[in-house]
């Protein structure tokens, strides 16, 4: 009995700490044009973050789609991020719905009309979770408009229809009935709350920058008001720029909040399309600005400052991603702005200079508070990173720890001998989706153990587990081609690229060269083996290898590459092909020759 008594007493404390998380008190309410937590009023400097409930930019080289879902860590991350610049709230980016022609191992929500992805609500379920835990709102998206992630246009290629008959036909109407019924009645697998009575919410938002018809928005806010009527409902309609907010919205009863997105470059713009909406608005009822970005650092101090001299409720900067499980961040490019802006890592780091990244992130901090009118949080030394086992002294890696601005390295040819620093505030924002760091300061037989440690303006963190030994069988040269320090001769003709990132799966630089350019590499040693990452817009042998050991008599290598092709999808991506070969012969340099238009964007040669 005693045993009985235990189990059953063990499993009611479980449940308990299951439903009894640090969450919120209050559900978000109205009153008058305000946004209210309890009898507070809520207002708000925060981000988007299209990342949190699903990775699109998962672009390893050899990976067939960019798609994943988040896992615990990097959902931490995302939140951990958001609580240390001060935001309180975060606009997800819709629920992703099967894209027609993606590869089947990729994740989504909405597999086809009435049928749903149970371990993808179930990392949903996880957000709401933590969301409570980090006492985060969260903007909850539920269409969108268009194909990115999936949205209106698969609901419709699902019945054979086209995009401009979701907003009135029957049959798609209800098909996307069923996908709110399924979100707002789910029972949270991880809380036991369902997310109609789920506080961290802070409203549904019927979608995103949605095409609708004043009718569809009124039956949907109807529809989604009959199943929830403790949560707000947020317009998601069209009102973009210059194009204002919608009059029948603000007399909807069911449309709680109103919004509007924004990408003027010009500040004046921002300026003046606001304060035409919010005299459309009129404080009838809370109006939020729910994405502004790709603007200068004072322009943006500007515009966030004339939302808090306003009567609007809160302002959401796109865009911000995390870490990725697999070390480094995610990287989206985006399409507007001065310079080439990429998504937002925090704490800022020298690979988003071009656009202020880092004074980005210190005004954020600061006008967050000044809208709720507090200080910044405070902000300590990082938590201790995670190194990744190491096949190779060159490709070092780790998992990221939340706000830290540098990596230190440190390696010992014994596991309790004394660690020796070996790098000193390592970037792990200056590679995409390639390991972090390469000791090109190792010794030919030798083997190594590393740990590292985690730094920015407070300290460093706690050293992170040690790996090793790591034995050194090879020596290499890795080149990330971001300038021609690596390169021994090059023609005239190769250039160094550093635009239109996204179709080369977001590296930020690369060689360029077209038909019979040359590039030259020479190791002080006999190559092994040889790794070339490259892209061309045709699917075929677009680089000719050669080999020589005294740089005047070469032997053309017939290696096929491996090409990785999907297809252009929805960004015009060029096809990506790895060759990857051991080297049999004595040779010490390599020629690259481009058979056509192509473009490298690593180069691995090891040696002896």
């Amino acid at each position: 009995m005693k045993k009985i008594a235990y189990l059953l007493l063990s499993t009611f404390l479980v449940f308990q700490s299951m439903h009894s998380q640090d969450g919120f008190k209050n559900f978000i309410t109205i009153s008058g044009h305000k946004l209210m937590d309890g009898n507070k009023e809520f207002r708000f400097v925060s981000f988007n973050v299209p990342t949190l409930n699903y990775n699109e930019d998962v672009f390893d080289f050899n990976r067939k789609h960019p798609y994943s879902l988040p896992t615990e860590y990097e959902i931490r991350d995302v939140f951990e991020t958001i609580k240390q610049l001060g935001g309180k709230v975060i606009r997800m980016y819709t629920i992703p719905v099967r894209l027609e022609n993606e590869s089947p191992e990729a994740p989504t929500y909405v597999e086809a009309p009435g049928v749903f992805a149970e371990a993808s609500f179930k990392t949903m379920d996880r957000v709401l979770a933590l969301a409570n835990e980090y006492k985060i709102r969260i903007v909850f998206s539920t269409l969108n408009n268009f194909r990115w992630m999936g949205g209106r246009p698969q609901y419709a290629g699902f019945r054979g229809k086209q995009p401009e008959e979701f907003y009135t036909d029957p049959q798609l109407i209800d098909d996307y009935k069923k996908t709110l019924g399924h979100v707002i009645n789910r029972v949270n697998s991880i809380t036991g709350i369902s997310y109609k009575n789920d506080k961290s919410i802070l409203c549904w938002e019927t979608g995103n920058e949605l095409e609708s018809t004043p009718e569809w928005t009124a039956l949907i806010s109807k529809y989604i008001k009959s199943m929830d009527p403790n949560h707000l409902i947020m317009d998601g309609y069209f009102a973009f720029d210059d194009d204002p907010v919608r009059q029948s919205s603000i007399d909807d009863p069911n449309i709680d909040i109103i919004s509007s997105h924004h990408y003027e470059l010009n500040a004046k713009d921002f300026h003046n399309n606001v304060m035409q909406n919010i005299k459309i608005v009129n404080k009838q009822k809370p109006y939020v600005i729910g994405e502004y970005g790709f603007v200068s650092t004072t322009a943006m101090a500007k515009c966030i400052d004339d939302v808090i001299d306003s009567s609007i409720c809160g302002i959401l900067i796109w865009g911000l991603r995390g870490h990725r499980k697999n070390g480094g961040f995610y990287w989206h490019s985006e399409p507007l702005g001065y310079g080439r802006y990429k998504a937002y890592h925090w704490p800022g780091f020298e690979s988003g200079s071009e656009y202020d990244e880092t004074n980005f992130f210190k005004l954020m901090r600061q006008k967050s508070a000044k809208i709720s009118k507090t200080k910044p949080p405070k902000l300590t030394k990082p938590a201790a990173p995670v190194l990744f086992p190491i096949a190779h002294a060159s490709t070092i890696n780790w998992r990221g720890s939340t706000g830290a601005s540098g990596y230190n390295i440190y390696r010992s040819e014994k596991k309790s001998g004394r660690f020796q620093l070996i790098a000193h505030n390592v970037s792990d924002a200056n590679t995409q989706y390639t390991p972090l760091y390469d000791d090109n300061s190792v010794q030919l037989g030798k083997s190594y153990y590393y740990k590292i440690k985690a730094l920015n303006q407070y300290g460093p963190s706690r050293y992170s587990n040690t790996v090793g030994p790591v034995q050194v069988k090879s020596l290499a040269l890795i080149d990330n081609t971001n300038n021609f320090g690596k390169v021994f001769y090059s023609t005239e003709g190769v250039t160094l690229e550093t635009k239109d990132d996204r179709i080369f799966k977001e590296d930020m630089f690369r060689f360029k060269g077209d038909k019979n350019e040359e590039i030259i590499y020479y190791v002080p040693g006999n190559l092994k083996s040889i790794k070339i990452y490259s892209f061309c817009k045709a699917d075929i042998k677009n680089l000719k290898l050669s080999l020589s050991k005294d740089n005047t008599n070469y032997t053309e290598q017939h290696n096929k590459p491996e090409s990785f092709n999907t297809g252009k999808g929805d960004y015009g991506y060029w096809i990506p092909i790895l060759y990857d070969f051991k080297v049999n012969d004595e040779a010490r340099y390599l020629k690259i020759n481009f058979n056509d238009e192509s473009q490298i964007s690593r180069v691995e040669l090891y040696y002896e």
